[in-house]
């Protein structure tokens, strides 16, 4: 990987002249084009990859929005305030407010702008709830895939005739005190072409896959699967130190302690809150699974050999089928079926006896010695389980913006014209990996990335 850089001589000459360039096409960077155009502005996405995708391309594609025109035609009641002190709540209120109060109160319009003005046909999950989550607010496409939700902003932009270059990969900005003058991008043969903007908005992604930041960052999950996009190298994290700009939260990260091992497969959490458990390879439970998916993941690793078992069963699994990934995971026999505990113990290498000691104590309408609330039914016939382990998904740390989505310097002055969001800007996830609300990465991909494109 080359270094990325920043300098302050320019070329005598750019190759190309743009008004818009955005750095990375994930959900953020298609965001913010899509955006930057209604605004009448040119623009350019550069897209590192062979294709777009981003993080957004291995997540469920869920949004998370209050007050919404699906919510309503569904009948829940939300607002904007109920969301942001469910992020603060989560986060312990280790969020700026600021922030917390910029990106909760504009989701709406942006899922109502997706959903009007570029027919991406959203609806709110309405059949299980998110850890979290006080309303049912999360607004997913028809097969709640990332890749799906990618697809069809990349068919948005093409339809408006928006250019996206794939593999080029930005290597060094240029700049003049607080106004960027433009970038260098590197192709596949390592040749180098020089891009001119007027505004830069940088979409690309966080860190996680930069090993040596994450040590240096979050050394709690540095020996975790590393489950996120390649792409994840930390190019604005770099970036922002050779500029000066402020960074926040970069110990903040996604986990999820619930992908099928070795199948590397994300199994949705719905299979764990509709009355599934985690048990462990001795066939015990081990913590208060409803805390959620993000802290699993240090519980999960905690175990032995670094694994655990979800166990639930056919209602849950016939909830867990609008997922393509739980699709995919039983197609491919991550997935074990069996009519009794046994067997499914058999099918999964656990201890009978253990398992259906755990599976009989589970306080169905009652709480547990973890804390956890279990509502009725009692699992039943057909029990399932998949062996899975932890990973980390995303950092959630990064640039510090104003309600513009300029990034600030470490002095809190904006930059002119550079802009961020997604990976590369900081999140509402608070400091670690407690504060992860379902959805915080895609919340401030789209907000950020509309805010962004359409300039201050």
């Amino acid at each position: 990987m080359m270094t990325p850089k920043v300098e302050d001589v320019p070329p005598d000459r750019f190759d190309l002249k743009i008004g818009t360039l955005i750095i990375g096409a994930g959900a953020c960077g298609l965001v913010a084009a899509l955006s930057a155009s209604e605004a009448g502005q040119d623009v350019l996405v550069v897209e590192a990859e062979p294709y777009p995708s981003g993080s957004t391309a291995l997540s469920a594609g869920l949004i998370p929005a209050a007050d919404t025109k699906i919510q309503q035609a569904a009948g829940i009641t939300d607002d904007a305030a109920l969301f942001a002190s469910d992020i603060q709540s989560k986060a312990h209120s280790e969020n700026e407010q600021e922030l917390v109060d910029l990106l909760t109160s504009n989701a709406a319009e942006v899922i109502d702008w997706l959903s009007e003005r570029h027919a991406l046909p959203f609806s709110v999950v309405t059949d299980f709830d998110y850890p979290g989550h006080s309303r049912r607010r999360m607004h997913g496409l028809p097969t709640r895939s990332g890749r799906e939700l990618i697809d069809a902003l990349r068919s948005a932009c093409e339809r408006e005739g928006l250019d996206i270059i794939c593999n080029r990969r930005a290597t060094t900005l240029y700049r003049d005190q607080d106004q960027i003058l433009g970038v260098a991008v590197t192709g596949p043969d390592a040749t180098v072409e020089t891009i001119a903007c007027d505004r830069l908005i940088l979409a690309c992604n966080g860190f996680g896959g930069n090993r040596a930041l994450v040590s240096e960052h979050v050394p709690q999950i540095e020996d975790a699967l590393w489950f996120g996009h390649s792409g994840n190298r930390g190019e604005a994290v770099l970036w922002a130190e050779g500029l000066g700009a402020g960074l926040q939260n970069l110990g903040a990260y996604q986990g999820h302690g619930n992908v099928a091992h070795p199948h590397g497969i994300l199994i949705t959490w719905a299979v764990i809150t509709e009355g599934g458990v985690q048990v462990n390879r001795d066939g015990y439970r081990f913590w208060d699974e409803s805390q959620g998916y993000s802290e699993a993941a240090r519980a999960v690793l905690a175990q032995p050999g670094g694994e655990a078992f979800a166990i639930f069963d056919g209602r849950i699994a016939a909830i867990a089928r609008q997922f393509e990934d739980f699709k995919r995971a039983e197609e491919t026999g991550a997935i074990r079926s069996a009519e009794t505990i046994e067997d499914l113990s058999k099918a999964l290498g656990l201890p009978s006896v253990a398992l259906e000691q755990t599976i009989r104590e589970i306080p169905v309408g009652g709480t547990d010695q973890f804390g956890r609330s279990f509502n009725p039914p009692l699992l039943a016939p057909p029990f399932m389980g998949v062996r899975v382990t932890g990973a980390l998904f995303h950092t959630q740390g990064g640039l510090c913006v104003d309600s513009s989505a300029r990034v600030l310097k470490e002095d809190g002055i904006a930059f002119t014209n550079l802009y961020a969001g997604g990976g590369a800007a900081a999140g509402v996830s608070g400091k670690g990996d407690s504060g992860y609300l379902s959805g915080n990465g895609l919340l401030s991909a789209v907000v950020l990335g509309r805010i962004a494109g359409r300039g201050a």
